[in-house]
């Protein structure tokens, strides 16, 4: 696959709930062909800012600019979503195969759609070919992984961004998998994923919720923010 990786500018981003921040303040300078890091704690807000930078939530504040667009609208139009639970789960009673014919965007399957499935797994690292029937509740989570991966790979997006990377992964599983983001990266293909904890070059670590800080203000998984500035750490090219 040939991949067209897109800058990612945001400045002083931040969400605002009915009950207090999720996140603020956010400094990210991401350039085509990076792969970046969210790391924090759960009620950090990592996942509400991954959604941001992918152009499924609107910020209440700061500047985002994902390969030049502004605004959720446009910013979706360059940006896929890896898998983020809770927001585009797989459904476990369909196999790899409808979910892929599913997500190509042609009314007919040929050839050419297989062989961009193809592809797309080969490059998610999935060892599965795009007629597998296996259904999803077969897979474990590194599969269910990849293959979320493999599904936004089918957008051609210059902007890949997959949530919660280490969660239920550990070991030479989890290692495997950052290698092929950044494998994805080094293509030329922008990538963010958040994660609890990361070794990256370029990481940008949120700050854990302050004792007695609210809990309300949720994001879509029902996670929560907290206040403070941040920025990202690192270069932008891996």
């Amino acid at each position: 696959m040939v991949f067209h990786g897109v800058a990612v500018h945001a400045s002083g981003l931040s969400l605002k709930g009915g009950h207090g921040w999720v996140y603020r303040d956010v400094t990210l300078e991401a350039g085509p062909g990076s792969l970046t890091a969210v790391a924090g704690q759960a009620g950090s807000g990592r996942t509400s800012l991954l959604l941001t930078l992918a152009g499924r939530m609107k910020p209440t504040g700061g500047t985002l600019a994902v390969g030049g667009h502004h605004g959720p609208g446009r910013i979706r139009r360059v940006a896929a979503l890896g898998l983020v639970d809770g927001v585009n789960d797989l459904d476990g009673a369909l196999s790899v195969r409808e979910h892929l014919r599913e997500r190509v965007r042609s009314p007919l399957w040929n050839r050419r759609q297989a062989a961009r499935a193809t592809a797309a797994l080969t490059a998610a690292g999935l060892e599965r070919s795009p007629g597998d029937r296996t259904l999803i509740r077969a897979l474990d989570r590194e599969e269910r992984v990849r293959l979320g991966v493999a599904l936004a790979l089918l957008d051609e997006p210059g902007l890949l961004a997959l949530d919660d990377v280490d969660a239920g992964l550990g070991g030479d599983r989890l290692d495997g998998l950052w290698a092929t983001l950044a494998d994805l990266a080094g293509q030329g293909l922008t990538v963010v994923a958040s994660c609890t904890e990361s070794g990256a070059a370029a990481t940008l670590r949120l700050p854990p919720r302050e004792p007695g800080a609210s809990e309300s203000a949720e994001g879509p998984k029902g996670r929560d923010g907290e206040s403070g500035p941040w920025a990202v750490q690192g270069g932008e090219d891996r």
